[in-house]
């Protein structure tokens, strides 16, 4: 967990209290800094046991918190991870206003495309790759199972992974079959938007800047989905 341990010591001479702590259907989200979200897996209702010290996160530094991003606990882990986005600061003039799924389509073209993880845009895809895999922990009629990862990614142009494997700790034996010269792309509203990601060989990184926390809070009070909330700003940063 590298890289989740140097996320959390850039953030030494940074930390600050913990305002807000949730937990929801789908996500949790962390208010620190800023404001940071992280998606609640599904293998989180597997568990009964909670987050540990919950009622008493608040008492926590933000750091303290984003440790939590450590824990085999998953929805610990999610936790964590928002509160990891909590504490970064996104200056949006190193970043554009891109959707990873254009990068995706036009760095796919002919080209050889994994998806881990089933985001709604992957049947777009299909025309306009040469093979496309999608690799989902819960697969859908279609997707290669997670064990086949280290079989398909090998074979691969062009790599999209999900920002949760950084909550499931798999982003790193993920990175570990890509083959070196392939365009690696972290997305989705998990994503730590932190340049810290590309020393480990991620070239784009797609995720979110919350900019109305309350609308956010809304939407997934009500058991919102990411998909078309507002109160967000999608951004990428490429490295140069």
């Amino acid at each position: 967990m590298k890289i989740i341990t140097e996320l959390i010591n850039s953030f030494k001479n940074k930390d600050c209290e913990v305002k807000e702590v949730y937990t929801f259907a789908r996500f949790s989200m962390v208010v620190s800094r800023n404001c940071g979200i992280a998606s609640v897996l599904k293998d989180t209702y597997c568990s009964h046991k909670g987050v540990k010290d919950a009622g008493n996160l608040l008492e926590k530094s933000a750091i303290e918190l984003a440790e939590y991003a450590l824990s085999d606990d998953i929805l610990e882990a999610s936790v964590g991870t928002s509160a990891i986005n909590s504490l970064i600061d996104i200056y949006e003039e190193e970043c554009v206003e891109i959707n990873a799924y254009d990068i995706i389509a036009d760095k796919g073209k002919g080209k050889n495309v994994a998806i881990i993880g089933h985001f709604p845009f992957v049947e777009k895809l299909t025309d306009k790759v040469n093979n496309l895999w999608v690799i989902e922990k819960n697969t859908q009629p279609g997707d290669s199972e997670e064990r086949e990862t280290k079989d398909i990614l090998p074979n691969c142009d062009v790599i999209g992974i999900t920002g949760t494997t950084i909550i499931n700790h798999t982003l790193e034996d993920i990175l570990s079959y890509c083959k070196k010269d392939s365009l690696k792309i972290l997305l989705g509203p998990s994503t730590p938007m932190s340049p810290i990601l590309f020393s480990y060989g991620i070239d784009v990184i797609s995720g979110t800047k919350i900019v109305d926390k309350d609308k956010v809070f809304n939407y997934f009070s009500q058991g919102s989905g990411f998909q078309g909330i507002s109160g967000v700003r999608l951004l990428t940063m490429i490295k140069k």
